[in-house]
C-alpha cells in the first residue's frame, strides 16, 4: 500500500519548461504501467512546448483555471473539469494564456 497527502511532496520543475512547477505524487514502477503522477502549475503566459511521447499515453484533468491544450492539429480549451487523454505518438503542447494561474493533474501510462 502506498498513501499520502497532496501537496505534502515538495515541488519540482517540469522537463518541458523550469517555470511550470509540479509535485509528482507517484512515479515510474511505484504501479504497474504508470509513469507518473503529478500535479503541474502553469504561471501566466507560459507553456510546455509541443512534444510527443512514442510509447506514452497521457491523462490530463484541468483542475484550476483555463488553457489551450493543441493535439496535432486540434485544439481543446482547458476549463475546471476537461480532461483529455493524449495518445502515444500525438503532438501535444499546453499553454497558459491567461493572466491566472493553470493548474492540471497529469497522468502518464505505458
Amino acid at each position: 500500500m502506498k498513501w499520502g497527502m497532496l501537496g505534502s511532496n515538495g515541488e519540482e520543475p517540469s522537463s518541458h519548461n523550469t517555470k511550470i512547477r509540479k509535485r509528482v505524487i507517484l512515479r515510474r514502477g511505484d504501479a504497474p504501467h504508470l509513469t507518473q503522477v503529478a500535479r503541474a502549475a502553469f504561471p501566466p503566459g507560459e507553456k510546455a512546448a509541443a512534444h510527443a511521447h512514442p510509447d506514452m499515453w497521457e491523462l490530463f484533468i484541468c483542475e484550476e483555471g483555463s488553457g489551450v491544450l493543441k493535439i496535432n492539429n486540434d485544439e481543446i480549451k482547458l476549463s475546471p473539469g476537461t480532461w483529455v487523454l493524449v495518445e502515444p505518438g500525438d503532438t501535444h503542447e499546453v499553454e497558459n494564456h491567461t493572466a491566472g494561474r493553470l493548474v492540471l493533474s497529469v497522468i502518464g501510462i505505458e
